[in-house]
Parts: C-alpha cells; sequence; structure tokens
C-alpha cells in the first residue's frame, strides 16, 4: 500500500436540545491523499487549513501519532496532501474531522485494522465527547452516549427526507469561549424540561414528523440561549428561515455558524433566497451525507459526495 485517500465529512452536533449527543454528518469534507517517501511533509491545499511550520506540530500527525503509539507502532513517513472545504471555528467539526482523520491515518500506515467502534472510542477519548466523531464515522444522523464505562451507545436515526441549508460568518468561535457561556448546573426543573424537549425532538424525527421536530429544535433550554447573543444575525436567520419553509434553525456545535433543516429538494431555493438577505455570510445547500469516513486506495484524491 504506497498511495490513498481518507475522506471525512463535516459535523454539525447538538441540533438544537441535544446537546453533547445529538449530530449529522455533512457533505463538505476534509480529504488526505497519502503517500510512502522516506521523509514527512504535510502539503496544504485550502485557506481552511492553518499554517504548520513542521509536520511533528501538525495536528492530524499528532493524533495519528498517539494512535499509533497506543498500538506500539511507529507512523512510516510519508507525503499527506491535505484539501478541506470545512472552515475552523464555525461549529462544522472541524476538530473532529482531524482527529479521525490521525485515527484512521494511523489505521492504515500500521495496517491495525480498527472497528468503527474503536475509532469511534478513540475519537472521543481525543475529543472529549462523541458527538461530532460518530456522524463523521459513520455517516448519518447518530445520537451517542458517553455512559461512563468505557464504551459508547449509539444510535443510528432512520435517513431523513429533508436537506440542510448552512450559515457560514466571518466570525470564530472557539469550543471553549462557547463552552464558558454555560452555566455550571441546571435546577431540577429545567433540566427535566430541557430533556423533554430534546427526547421529544429525537422522536419526532425518528417518526417523520418535521415540523414538530423543527419546533423542538427552537426550544432548546441547554445551550442556545446561552450563546445566542454571540452569534451574529442569531434571530434574523431564525425568522427569515422559517418564513421560507424551514422546519427548524440552530446554531451549528458552538457556534458561530447557524444550520436549518428544511424540505426535501427546497435547499438550493432557500439558500439562494436568504443569501440575498445575507450576502456577507457563505450560505450553502448541503446534504445529509451518509458514507462517512472512507479510504481508497487510488491515484488520485477523491471527494465524496452524499447521496
Amino acid at each position: 500500500m504506497n498511495m490513498f485517500t481518507i475522506t471525512i465529512p463535516a459535523s454539525s452536533a447538538n441540533i438544537g436540545p441535544g446537546f453533547d449527543s445529538a449530530g449529522i454528518a455533512l457533505s463538505r469534507y476534509l480529504s488526505l491523499h497519502v503517500t510512502k517517501q522516506e521523509t514527512w511533509e504535510f502539503v496544504h491545499h485550502s485557506s481552511h487549513l492553518p499554517f504548520v511550520s513542521h509536520y511533528e506540530d501538525h495536528f492530524i500527525y499528532h493524533a495519528a501519532k498517539q494512535i499509533a503509539e497506543v498500538y506500539n507502532h511507529v507512523l512510516p513517513p510519508c507525503k499527506v496532501e491535505v484539501d478541506s472545504e470545512i472552515p475552523l471555528a464555525r461549529g462544522l467539526g472541524s476538530s473532529a474531522s482531524a482527529v479521525i482523520a490521525g485515527i484512521e491515518l494511523a489505521n492504515q500506515l500500521c495496517s491495525l485494522s480498527l472497528t468503527l467502534e474503536q475509532k469511534l472510542n478513540h475519537a472521543t477519548v481525543l475529543e472529549g465527547h462523541p458527538d461530532n466523531a460518530a456522524p463523521i464515522i459513520f455517516g448519518g444522523f447518530l445520537i451517542t452516549a458517553n455512559t461512563g464505562d468505557g464504551e459508547i451507545d449509539y444510535f443510528e436515526m432512520p435517513p431523513l427526507d429533508l436537506d440542510v441549508v448552512l450559515y457560514i460568518p466571518d466570525f470564530k468561535m472557539s469550543t471553549e469561549t462557547a463552552r464558558n457561556l454555560l452555566p455550571a448546573s441546571f435546577s431540577r426543573k429545567n433540566a427535566t424540561t430541557a430533556s423533554g424537549i430534546s427526547n421529544m425532538m429525537i422522536a419526532a424525527f425518528v417518526s417523520g414528523d418535521y415540523l414538530l421536530a423543527g419546533r423542538m429544535m427552537e426550544k432548546d433550554l441547554f445551550h442556545e440561549p446561552y450563546r445566542a447573543e454571540l452569534i451574529p444575525n442569531y434571530d434574523e436567520i431564525k425568522v427569515e428561515a422559517k418564513k421560507l419553509g424551514a422546519y427548524g434553525t440552530v446554531i451549528s456545535g458552538a457556534g458561530s455558524a447557524m444550520i436549518s433543516f428544511v424540505p426535501k429538494g427546497q435547499g438550493n431555493q432557500i439558500a439562494a433566497q436568504m443569501k440575498a438577505m445575507l450576502p456577507q455570510y457563505d450560505i450553502a445547500p448541503l446534504k445529509i451525507d451518509h458514507h462517512g469516513l472512507q479510504v481508497s486506495h487510488c491515484e488520485k484524491p477523491l471527494r465524496m459526495t452524499a447521496e
């Protein structure tokens, strides 16, 4: 094996009240084209990727090295060409995508034959929680729970008959900053109400009642009320998207991007109309990616598109 390509989707976590538990894979991608050679080299082909002066400082290399060491392996040197459609610090799982890229890089280079569940467990250790990692690895819409016993439980939602519209401002928000906005604890009453809203949203998605799911998305009590004031045009995006037919609009992950769930086939139209209102935004109609992490052994880089 001298050449292969790793393709990893973006993700959006929380989906409103599914805080640190719910996540979907999206049709924007991070890709690594890997060729074995005598020395390590990382080459970036995207403005979304940060400058790194030395391969040992590269986030993906660091994750790969950690996984290789768990299994008592040494990474063989490679040239890694990296391309990305995932902007940093916008709530689109850029960190989780890079972590999983590193895990899979080690898996391929060291012939570890990791299962999907092992990859999820490793990603959760490196990331801290599985809400972005699970959809990136499996594709689709997943609910996860880290119950503290060393295993990650997950549930794959049935395929959703809808599109999504993504609103990306020219404004970064670190996960740490977003977390610091949240209260340290909730009263029993508020926690019970918030949990009920989350349960209702998941049940509505499973049953295909997207109108109910959309209403529940927008009633979150866990994080959106505390983060909304730092999200540009938060109220305007929600109101205008609803007028155009969106089921629900929420903060994507920790922000600063937002995401709408819209009727199937209407993503392009709604995105175009929202773009006219918010020309300063990168507004993209996307699909839910159902492939997840992909590896191709080929001569040229491949980019997957969601069906």
